[in-house]
């Protein structure tokens, strides 16, 4: 490990956990999600605390973190549980950008058992929706959700592509989603009653915790399904689908991971932004990372801040259409400057990390054709988008 680009933490000597950022000096890390970092640390029970290169603030808790405690702490792991991101080969005849983003599905639009009775997503339904939760099933969310046609692009590990069976120019569909109201109401029931102290039952919370994991990985599939059948494709079986919003038990610790993907030997996803390539990367975290890896870009600005600078420097119909060439389909302006590229930060000096401090190996990069957020209604009437907004 090249030991010069690992940030220590100084902690308070109360403190018996442990800080580690794998960051290196020229990545830019906001002081507040440091701050938050040290707090966690301080909590009781925790062991060891692992930021990654993506780290930046987030509700209460550091996102792009992972950390090891003798304590379960629900919301260290938020509200989303069971976020991730999967990876779906596609065969299509044709790939215009152009063609191809009129042809997405409104994914704001819940699959119902009886209406969409006769959809051929629900193939990939094997037995009952975990906890019965039909809420929002088959649809992607909001924030920095997205369904996405990708292009390989660089191969940069040539026999670990071929084992997945990708090659340059292949089509992939990327599918960033997570439980869709589960997590929230399971983090919910805990807060109005614990805040943010430890969950009273582990067992009885790991229950519910691991339904919203595969209600999440099931939710990925049905996506993919949609928008595959939608673009001439067929559904296929994911290469990647790794949770990046969870805890597992490991090592006698409870190993809560908050924007952080599962690095101990598994391929993942790290997303860029819509504007620049993502990375399927080798990963292979140690214990000194708490066995992870960065789960993408990592936001730089705020959402306000996104949305202020973003209305000062560019209009709708540039962020529509990517530096890259790809468009994004999203009806909703706000979330366009929200998501713009420049809100987050480079995805290159991510990997660099990742790379320098040895938890993970590119294998190839994808590039961005059409991402999807929301359905793109159009052009609204004035007083439509008056009740848009208020609602």
């Amino acid at each position: 490990m090249s030991q010069q680009h690992v940030r220590r933490e100084s902690l308070p000597q109360s403190s018996p956990a442990t800080l580690t950022v794998f960051a290196s000096p020229t990545s830019w890390i906001e002081s507040e999600a440091l701050a938050q970092c040290h707090q966690v640390a301080a909590l009781d029970g925790m062991v060891h605390v692992a930021a990654m290169p993506d780290l930046h603030p987030g509700k209460g808790a550091p996102i792009g973190a992972a950390m090891a405690s003798t304590v379960l702490y629900p919301f260290l792991v938020g509200s989303d549980i069971g976020c991730g991101i999967a990876v779906f080969p596609i065969k299509l005849k044709r790939a215009v950008p152009e063609k191809l983003a009129a042809r997405f599905p409104d994914l704001d639009r819940p699959l119902d058992p009886e209406r969409d009775a006769d959809d051929p997503a629900w193939a990939v339904v094997a037995g009952e929706v975990p906890a019965g939760h039909l809420d929002g099933l088959g649809t992607v969310g909001r924030g920095n959700h997205f369904v996405e046609l990708s292009r390989i692009g660089t191969i940069l590990d040539p026999g670990h592509a071929s084992r997945l069976g990708l090659d340059t120019g292949d089509l992939v569909l990327i599918v960033h989603s997570g439980s869709r109201g589960l997590g929230e109401r399971i983090l919910r029931a805990h807060t109005e009653v614990h805040g943010a102290g430890p969950a009273p039952d582990a067992a009885a919370y790991l229950a519910m915790h691991d339904a919203a994991v595969r209600w999440g990985s099931l939710n990925r599939r049905l996506l993919a399904a949609r928008v595959a059948h939608a673009l001439g494709g067929r559904s296929t079986e994911p290469i990647v689908d790794q949770c990046h919003n969870l805890v597992e038990i490991r090592d006698g610790a409870y190993l809560h991971r908050k924007g952080a993907a599962p690095g101990d030997g598994r391929d993942v996803l790290v997303a860029g932004t819509r504007g620049t390539p993502s990375y399927l990367v080798a990963a292979h975290a140690g214990p000194e990372a708490n066995h992870s890896v960065a789960h993408g870009a990592g936001r730089k600005m705020s959402r306000a801040d996104a949305l202020r600078r973003g209305r000062a420097k560019h209009t709708v119909e540039e962020l529509r259409r990517t530096p890259v060439g790809s468009l994004v389909v999203c009806g909703d302006r706000q979330l366009l400057f929200e998501e713009a590229p420049t809100a987050y930060k480079r995805i290159e000096q991510v990997i660099d990390d990742l790379v320098h401090h040895g938890l993970a190996t590119p294998v190839a990069t994808t590039v961005p054709l059409v991402t999807y957020k929301t359905p793109d209604v159009g052009p609204a009437p004035r007083a439509d988008r008056r009740k848009r907004g208020r609602r």
